[in-house]
């Protein structure tokens, strides 16, 4: 019988006109008769790629691209690079250590070896008329100090140095904290649900009934001043911020239609939570820190300015700028430095992070590269 079945299809293939090749060589196939007449073997099918590493790697490398396309933030990125490179090697470039005080080399204005800008060479205006400070102090004509020195004669360079690092460093941890703990929390509330989420979430608006500021300062007078305190202080309320998006866009990931087909599959929600939800949110998380970054530095300085940071003689950013507030009208230069200083890692910081969100945003892709 099939040999009888197969003479009558091929009858009936042979039927079909020549210019309907692709349905000849269909019937061939669906009757079990191999290839039509005259056509040739269709091409196996090519193997289909792995969408895993490769896509995510396809993905940063395109990032990176639109990144560097955007003037601004690769900019903004090189000046960061600069001021973190030279901040922690302080010990390698600064030529004096930052508490070593010369009384006689007090006050001394800025002079750069070889230049004679007035304001750079060793000579400070006072009551009208220019004056050689060095010459006045008698200090030695190889004994140069870049950013001047201040009432103790301490060397503002290797201050402003150390103070830069010591401020970056505080910034630094308390941004992972707040980047550790807000992500813990806010996952954990959002995918929770229910009852969980709704005593976390009122804890967070008790937390946030109480002013950052105020807290702050209490747990600095409480605790010995240090940068351990300083860290703590600003890692017990700037987490909450971090928690609250986490939290927002963990609430619509969830509910996509993958999200569903892991849970079908039988994912865990801690699975589910670290392969599913954090890496489509993690764009999100990072410009988050990148903002967190500027507000701790500028947080920080602030402690120190109005005197519950950092303690003398220890150096940062705010008691630089606290000690130049001081004498400002008669030593500019010792503010004007470390303010500076203060407002290009602020300014910075921010405009790389508007960078990165553009990046990671695929709703802006198309403004990329435009400066």
């Amino acid at each position: 019988m099939s040999g009888e079945n197969q003479r009558k299809s091929a009858a009936l293939i042979r039927g079909v006109k020549d210019e309907f090749p692709v349905v000849q060589d269909a019937l061939f196939r669906f009757c079990g008769t191999g290839t039509a007449p005259g056509l040739p073997e269709p091409p196996e099918a090519a193997p289909v790629p792995q969408a895993g590493v490769k896509a995510s790697t396809a993905f940063t490398r395109d990032a990176w691209r639109r990144l560097w396309k955007n003037r601004t933030a690769s900019f903004s990125l090189c000046v960061l690079a600069l001021v973190i490179i030279t901040a922690f090697s302080a010990p390698l470039i600064a030529r004096h250590p930052p508490n070593e005080q010369h009384i006689p080399y007090a006050n001394l204005p800025p002079r750069i070896k070889g230049v004679r800008i007035r304001g750079f060479n060793g000579e400070l205006r006072f009551r009208g008329s220019w004056v050689d400070r060095y010459v006045q102090s008698g200090v030695p004509d190889d004994v140069f100090f870049i950013f001047g020195t201040d009432e103790f004669g301490r060397d503002l360079f290797s201050r402003t140095l150390y103070g830069t690092r010591i401020s970056l460093v505080i910034a630094f941890i308390a941004a992972f904290l707040d980047l550790s703990i807000g992500v813990l929390y806010g996952l954990s509330s959002a995918m929770r649900g229910g009852r969980t989420d709704t005593i976390l979430q009122r804890v967070l608006e008790i937390l946030s009934g109480v002013p950052s500021l105020v807290l702050v300062v209490l747990l600095l007078l409480v605790f010995k001043p240090g940068i351990v305190s300083i860290i703590f202080a600003l890692t017990i309320s700037s987490w909450i911020p971090m928690a609250r998006l986490v939290r927002a866009q963990t609430l619509r990931v969830k509910e996509l239609e993958y999200m569903l087909a892991a849970r079908s599959l039988g994912a865990g929600t801690a699975r589910t939570a670290l392969s599913h939800v954090l890496p489509n949110i993690a764009g999100t998380i990072v410009v988050r820190t990148m903002f967190s970054i500027p507000a701790a530095i500028f947080f920080e300085t602030f402690l120190s300015f109005i005197g519950v940071g950092m303690k003398i003689p220890n150096a940062s950013l705010g008691t630089l700028l606290g000690g130049g507030y001081k004498v400002f009208r008669i030593y500019p230069y010792q503010l004007w430095f470390p303010a500076v200083i203060l407002c290009v890692i602020m300014l910075a910081f921010n405009l790389f992070a508007d960078g990165l969100r553009d990046t990671l945003d695929p709703k802006m892709k198309e403004n990329h590269g435009v400066s």
